[in-house]
């Protein structure tokens, strides 16, 4: 974060860097990331029980 880099790539976050990706994630950009997965995956099987 210190050199203006991203938490996350295109691979997204591993359950290691959950907390940090909560920690430096707006609040509003977790919402809209969950709404997206949602409308996507309305029954939630992929990749279940995983941060998105």
């Amino acid at each position: 974060m210190r050199h203006g880099g991203s938490i996350s790539a295109e691979h997204g976050i591993g359950q290691l860097k959950r907390h940090a990706f909560l920690q430096y994630k707006d609040p509003l950009e977790l919402r809209l990331m969950r709404e997206i997965k949602r409308v996507f995956d309305p029954a939630g099987i992929m990749n279940p029980g995983k941060l998105l």
